[in-house]
């Protein structure tokens, strides 16, 4: 009996409850419909003017006006040859160059009358530059002499020509002995008057030298002539010593 108490009074609450909820949903459907009805019913015109401004699009700010142009300060170069007190190296060959016409020369003085320079009123065939010419031009210039050299340096042929008195060398008993034999070669000044100066050995057999050393210290020579003067002479002599006995 306890399980059907509580189905019935189950079932009426049930239907109180969807009766509530029915009720609920059309009140609320009513206000809402009276909330969009009011505004439709008391309806204001828009303001044109705030609708069109607010529809048109705002005018662009003008242009940014240009800078104003840079003053632009011409230097005139003045063109010349002469830089820094020096003449400049032309860039171009000008085409056409202009020709310096010097002044042509006074004429020459006393020309029909005398010679070119001579004394103004001469007679013709006269002489050069005046009496003054005639002068200078009478004296004799005599042609300087050069200085002959000290030395003269000739071939041993040449002195050997030039010679006037050969002393014969006495030949060394110990290279006799000794069978040497050979030649000594020496090298002399001859003094203007004909003798020999500073002789010097150039090479030969040390027993021999001695002997050719004594023997052309006694030579005497014709001085040598050089533009009519004498000079001394640098020569070599040759000095051959044979078992033969000759030299």
């Amino acid at each position: 009996m306890f399980e059907d108490s509580l189905l019935e009074s189950g079932g009426k609450l049930k239907d109180k409850r969807g009766r509530y909820t029915g009720i609920a949903f059309l009140l609320e459907a009513v206000l809402l419909g009276i909330a969009l009805l009011i505004p439709l019913y008391y309806t204001e015109e828009l303001p044109t003017a705030q609708l069109v401004t607010f529809l048109v699009a705002p005018t662009p700010p003008p242009p940014a006006a240009p800078p104003p142009p840079a003053v632009q300060h011409t230097q005139r170069v003045v063109q010349t040859d002469i830089v820094n007190g020096q003449l400049r190296t032309p860039t171009r060959i000008p085409k056409k160059i202009q020709q310096i016409v010097e002044d042509a020369p006074p004429p020459p003085v006393n020309t029909v009358q005398g010679v070119l320079g001579g004394v103004p009123g001469g007679i013709p065939g006269g002489t050069p530059n005046g009496v003054i010419g005639s002068i200078i031009s009478a004296v004799p210039q005599s042609v300087p002499l050069l200085a002959p050299p000290k030395v003269v340096r000739v071939s041993s042929g040449v002195s050997q020509g030039m010679l006037i008195r050969k002393v014969t060398p006495n030949y060394p008993p110990l290279a006799r002995q000794a069978r040497i034999q050979g030649s000594v070669n020496l090298e002399a000044v001859i003094a203007t008057d004909g003798t020999i100066e500073n002789l010097r050995v150039l090479g030969g057999h040390p027993m021999l030298v001695t002997a050719a050393v004594e023997a052309v210290k006694q030579w005497r020579y014709r001085p040598y002539l050089l533009n009519g003067q004498p000079v001394e002479v640098e020569t070599q002599i040759t000095v051959n010593f044979t078992l033969a006995g000759g030299s």
